[in-house]
């Protein structure tokens, strides 16, 4: 802390920010009382600093400093629990979870933040700040115990008095600190501060990786920050992470590797895509949520990352306005995706696929509504709505459905629609109070009766004020009053107008019918929004591969290089030989080179190497040698197609073979170098051997001409 203080010490810019909260500073103070080990610090020594958070600039007259690369979040914490104030590489509003004003009691040692009801009249809870700046003893505590009236005898004032210089000898506790030699680069700073912390859980991928940008654009933080700062005071609330999802979708239409961002050599191009996200592309995304689909504030939207493909959308078209057919596809596919969880899972996974669809597609949302509709069914039934409370889906799509309606709230009779900030102002009541539905049964002792009185159909969306001053009233009487004098409101939000339902005896047919209404209702809200046609798209390779080896499929994890035995083996050429000519004396098929037999995705790379190093042009030439020397080159000009797609980001050789119009028989040497003659056909996953005998029938049948 002293050197912090004496600017000898500095947190650099691509570390993330101070994201503890108040129970992991309580964790750590708890552990340094006990002597518990609390990790180590990795710390670089440089005369060569990259950009440094909060205000100083580092000048080279200085000479080497230190700069702190794991351990910030603890270090900040004590910073902050220690002196009392916020260290000056970070302002205020950059604290988002303020951990100072942690209490201890100095006799138990239980650490909390400060409750009235329990510290305020017990001198032993005391701020554990001022007992780190010594502006309380133990004896200033025993003396108030004293004065109120309390016997402190020598045992408890023993354990006050060691309990006190425990927390105060954390001062003089030491972290074991490595250090980064001056001789790194930031480059390689930034690698070691990955490794770290890559084995743990403390920095997620995408934070890695913003750390790796900010190594080689030193602004990019602070220019993120910026723009997600303005967004939410628009009512559009992302973190960081988002950020980054981003840039790797509108760089590489990928929601994994986020390694790709690593690298320096992406600086240009990442400084290219932001600012076209930040002039054009992220505003006017906004503006279609708000304008055409109801969204006001992302506090509505169940999952965020819906949205990196409609944006990466934009951004492909360079920022060009969309059509009001386009509007209306991905208006629909963002419904479908939150209603239906798209990304409530496996996201990198999801927007790989996803993302692809958007980069190869003519009609991409009409094939990502197909994608969803093969998980989950599209249509919404009212069974889906029983005992589903305001967390599920469905509540967020009535929301925006009812705003749609130009709904008005039931009290003050004012649109729901509202221009919201960063604070999201709407509220949900329950039409049918649950104090009153309470003493009907539906408390929480019958769970059941209990999910039923939370069902989202017994909510009404109110505006904060509105919601605060109903309070509970009996719902016959606030409903009659709501139709008195607001006659359209109850139709608007849904709600049944039949006086019979409003009794609380008839609570669960109100529901019944409710979720009839709100099921038929949204249902055809989203038919209306746009017609959408499942896409006649091919099956992708990654999806041709998960399917496994078939009688018309075959995957060979090289051309000639041994995987297991790691040496050239010019056998396997002979086996790949074999297996074309299986299939053009079949009904043809596909066989993947640089795939294993169980779908894992090898590549290239060591058929490369074996032949001197080679790129795909030469390894193909390589190949077509050998195919043409086998069935001439006539038939593989005409009836062999070689392609080299990427899986995964590693190449693997396609050889698309076609069914012969003439037999192959091929002219194989044995271990004693005689030449044999061999037919081979696909039977199952695999080249079988066709026997002299059984030749005949099968040329019969194969080839009658």
């Amino acid at each position: 802390m002293e050197k912090i203080d004496e600017q000898q010490l500095f947190v650099p810019a691509f570390q993330r920010e101070y994201v503890w909260k108040r129970d992991d500073a309580k964790q750590l103070i708890d552990s340094l009382i006990k002597e518990y080990p609390t990790g180590t610090m990795l710390t670089w020594e440089t005369a060569n600093p990259p950009e440094l958070k909060g205000p100083y600039k580092y000048n080279e007259k200085q000479g080497a400093v230190r700069i702190l690369l794991d351990g910030q979040q603890r270090i900040t914490t004590l910073y902050m629990l220690v002196r009392g104030h916020i260290p000056p590489y970070y302002t205020a509003a950059e604290i988002l979870n303020d951990t100072r004003g942690l209490h201890v009691n100095v006799e138990t040692k239980e650490l909390a933040y400060f409750s009235k009801n329990k510290m305020e009249n017990d001198p032993r809870w005391q701020n554990i700040t001022d007992i780190f700046q010594r502006k309380i003893r133990a004896k200033d505590i025993v003396r108030e115990l004293e004065a109120k009236g309390e016997t402190v005898c020598r045992e408890r004032d023993d354990i006050m008095d060691d309990n006190t210089r425990a927390i105060e000898n954390i001062l003089d506790r030491e972290f074991p600190e490595q250090t980064i030699p001056v001789r790194a680069s930031v480059r390689e700073a930034i690698d070691i501060f990955y490794k770290v912390n890559a084995s743990g859980v403390s920095l997620t991928d995408a934070e890695l990786a913003l750390a790796q940008i900010s190594g080689y654009w030193p602004e990019a933080r602070d220019v993120f920050k910026k723009k997600l700062s303005q967004l939410a005071d628009k009512g559009f609330v992302f973190k960081l992470d988002f950020i980054v999802y981003l840039l790797l979708g509108c760089l590489y239409h990928l929601g994994s590797e986020m390694k790709k961002l690593h690298d320096a050599e992406n600086e240009e191009k990442i400084r290219a895509a932001w600012k076209i996200l930040d002039d054009q592309v992220l505003d006017y995304v906004a503006s279609i949520l708000r304008s055409h689909a109801f969204v006001d504030h992302t506090d509505e939207i169940n999952s965020v990352y819906a949205l990196i493909p409609i944006i990466v959308y934009c951004f492909d078209k360079g920022g060009k306005h969309l059509t009001d057919a386009e509007i209306r596809k991905l208006v629909k596919w963002f419904y479908y995706s939150q209603i239906r969880t798209r990304y409530v899972s496996q996201l990198p996974q999801k927007l790989d696929r996803d993302l692809r669809i958007i980069k190869e597609s003519a009609n991409p949302f009409d094939e990502l509504l197909a994608v969803i509709d093969e998980e989950r069914r599209l249509e919404i039934t009212p069974e889906e709505f029983v005992g589903r409370s305001i967390s599920h889906p469905l509540f967020g799509l009535l929301r925006w459905y009812l705003k749609s309606r130009n709904a008005v709230c039931f009290t003050t009779g004012v649109a729901l629609r509202q221009a919201m900030g960063r604070r999201y102002a709407l509220e949900n009541d329950h039409i049918f109070p649950y104090s009153k539905l309470k003493a009907h049964g539906y408390g929480q002792e019958n769970r059941l009766k209990y999910s039923l009185a939370q069902e989202l159909t017994n909510r009404a969306i109110l505006t904060q004020f509105a919601n605060r001053a109903k309070g509970a009233m009996d719902a016959k009487a606030y409903l009659a009053d709501v139709q008195g004098r607001f006659p359209d409101a109850l139709a608007l939000q849904c709600v049944s107008e039949d006086p019979e339902l409003w009794e609380i005896d008839n609570y669960e047919t109100f529901l019944q019918q409710r979720r009839i209404v709100l099921a038929t209702r949204l249902n055809e809200f989203l038919s209306r929004i746009t017609e959408t046609k499942p896409p006649e798209a091919a099956i992708t390779l990654e999806e041709l591969i998960a399917e496994g080896e078939d009688d018309e499929l075959e995957f060979k994890s090289s051309l000639r290089w041994d995987i297991v035995e790691q040496v050239l083996n010019r056998k396997l050429e002979d086996v790949v030989v074999k297996t074309i000519a299986a299939f053009a004396n079949s009904q043809g098929g596909t066989l993947l080179i640089g795939v294993k037999d169980d779908g894992e995705i090898l590549g290239l790379e060591p058929d490369y190497l074996s032949l001197g190093g080679v790129d795909r042009d030469k390894f193909e030439l390589h190949l077509r040698n050998l195919l043409n020397a086998a069935f001439g080159s006539a038939f593989i000009a005409s009836k062999v197609k070689i392609c080299f797609p990427a899986v995964k980001n590693l190449e693997v050789c396609k050889v698309d073979v076609q069914p012969s119009n003439k037999p192959f028989i091929l002219k194989v040497k044995d271990k004693n170098g005689a030449v044999l003659e061999k037919f081979y056909v696909r039977s199952g996953n695999s080249s079988q051997e066709v026997s002299l005998a059984e030749m005949p029938a099968y040329l019969i049948e194969r080839f009658p001409q």
